[in-house]
């Protein structure tokens, strides 16, 4: 069973990730963010007493606040349009079938929704 170990990696001044685990106090340096739960799994595993194999890297980078709040609100925007979409999606649904009933061929249904026809009858289909 592997144990978790959390490494941070902040970049330092020379371009290069700075990675420690104040767990264990093993620090280490890598170019590349990617490089750093590869580097310093070994310094962790020797510094608690454990097998390499048995320890599990968990790196946090150390970023700036700036892009900490437009990840945020990115996520908050892709959301909202995750929902609009949903929306879109059953008015869509609803559209067609306000036009079925109205007494139009599924190929006049697509052709007034400007889509296909099969695309239409995937529209009356869904609930």
């Amino acid at each position: 069973m592997s144990r978790q170990f959390t490494v941070t990696a902040e970049r330092g001044r020379t371009g290069w990730w700075v990675t420690e685990c104040a767990e264990v106090g093993a620090v280490s340096q890598v170019r590349r963010l990617d490089q750093a739960s590869d580097d310093i799994r070994e310094a962790v595993a020797y510094l608690a007493g454990l097998p390499e194999d048995d320890v599990a890297i968990d790196v946090v980078p150390v970023l700036p606040q700036a892009y900490r709040e437009h990840a945020a609100r990115a996520k908050e925007e892709r959301e909202k349009e995750a929902r609009a979409r949903e929306r879109a999606a059953a008015e869509s649904r609803m559209a067609a079938r306000a036009l079925r009933e109205a007494g139009l061929a599924l190929r006049d249904v697509g052709t007034v929704m400007g889509i296909s026809h099969q695309r239409a009858s995937q529209l009356l289909a869904r609930p």
